[in-house]
């Protein structure tokens, strides 16, 4: 069965971690304070997020946070790598400024956007699936160093499929594409996350960025000019 559909990792796999880690995280935890201060009252977005935020707080904590009480915890998920949906929606947002502003660019691997061009060219559809949320997906490869890259992706995949690490997610995203999961080859650089592709029944391919320690039990890659798609399926 050939393959029809590229699904694809972003944080490692067509993103340098350094690029997560370093400026988008640091630049959500200094502004989310002011953030939430100004918009609260006229967001009801934000409002929304704070409110999903403090009754899982509640629940967990068994107390009733009030906004301070809330902010330092948001930065504490934020510490922690937290993947909270209200977490991920307000990163989105104040990512969205800075996005806009001019305070950073999305990075991104420079052999991606030639390949999946060329994928494309080929007949390729192609998707993201990753743990931050759809809106800050189309953010980075909206703003990206090489520019606007949206064009090149047919879907965007977010936690609310489920968790990456989890089979049943995997299976998820094949139904929403109407595709057999053989006809879907998922690309990342975590073990665990193509463990649960594979278990659903996708093609797998490990992404061998600066510090991924390789598979044992996935075919590699070093850079997505070297991927062969004909080659996986044989």
């Amino acid at each position: 069965m050939m393959i029809r559909y590229i699904l694809t990792d972003i944080e490692g796999t067509t993103t340098d971690i350094a690029f997560v880690h370093q400026v988008l995280f640091p630049y959500a935890a200094q502004h989310l304070p002011a953030f939430v201060q100004a918009h609260m009252a006229t967001d009801p977005v934000v409002r929304d997020c704070i409110y999903e935020a403090q009754q899982t707080l509640s629940l967990e904590e068994g107390i009733t946070p009030d906004l301070d009480q809330m902010v330092a915890a948001l930065l504490h998920w934020i510490r922690i790598d937290r993947k909270h949906p209200a977490l991920k929606q307000l990163q989105g947002l104040i990512w969205r400024e800075g996005y806009e502003t001019g305070g950073f660019r999305g990075h991104v691997y420079p052999d991606v956007a030639p390949q999946l061009r060329q994928w494309r060219a080929q007949g390729l559809s192609i998707g993201i699936y990753s743990s931050g949320s759809v809106a800050a997906q189309r953010l980075l490869f909206g703003y990206s160093e090489e520019g606007d890259l949206t064009n090149l992706f047919d879907h965007y995949f977010d936690t609310a499929v489920g968790h990456k690490r989890e089979e049943v997610s995997y299976q998820s995203i094949a139904k929403a594409l109407n595709l057999n999961p053989k006809q879907i080859l998922f690309l990342s650089d975590v073990e665990a996350e193509l463990d649960a592709a594979q278990a659903a029944g996708m093609h797998t391919l490990q992404l061998l960025r600066p510090g991924t320690a390789a598979s044992t039990r996935h075919a590699t890659a070093t850079n997505f000019y070297s991927i062969d798609v004909e080659r996986i399926i044989k």
